[in-house]
């Protein structure tokens, strides 16, 4: 008679059957690992979403290092919001978000256009912030389009921000 176990590694010398391929786990063993690939970034995401912010630290620092853009800017908002560490920390927010701008991505181009414009995380340079905000605009991105018709007003697309946090005179 047959027993079938869904849950359970078995290995024999057939390899290993019914592998732990689809889980949470998976995916940070598959970051610490270095075997990175869309699915394994992707986890990263579900599990900052459930709190668990350290274990999508590593991956999402393991995948920026790849070279997926958008795990770049996933870096950016734990480090802008001290997710997986002690304490906030707006330079390194800025500095992922400028990397992922520069290998183009929209959603870092509009970030760092708002990073410039705030003078959060880097020294305010409004004209390049706009610049920023164009290049994210010319791609599409809807956000970065609300921004330019409000005069690059950036409350216009983060209304519910907490102004406190962009208060230069706090810093």
């Amino acid at each position: 008679m047959w027993q079938l176990d869904a849950g359970t590694e078995n290995a024999d010398e057939f390899g290993t059957l019914n592998p732990d391929e689809m889980t949470l786990n998976r995916a940070i063993d598959n970051a610490t690992r270095g075997k990175i690939d869309m699915m394994t970034c992707a986890q990263g995401y579900l599990m900052t979403k459930m709190g668990n912010h350290g274990d999508a630290r590593t991956i999402f620092r393991r995948c920026a290092e790849a070279g997926y853009t958008g795990t770049m800017t996933w870096m950016s908002y734990m480090e802008e919001n001290g997710f997986g560490r002690d304490g906030i920390d707006p330079e390194a927010a800025a500095r992922w978000n400028r990397q992922a701008a520069d290998l183009g991505d929209p959603v870092a181009q509009l970030n760092y256009g708002l990073d410039l414009l705030r003078g959060r995380g880097v020294a305010p340079d409004p004209e390049a912030g706009q610049r920023w905000v164009d290049r994210a605009a010319t791609a599409g991105d809807r956000s970065a389009i609300e921004l330019q018709r409000s005069d690059y007003d950036y409350r216009a697309v983060t209304p519910d921000a907490d102004e406190s946090r962009y208060d230069k005179n706090l810093f």
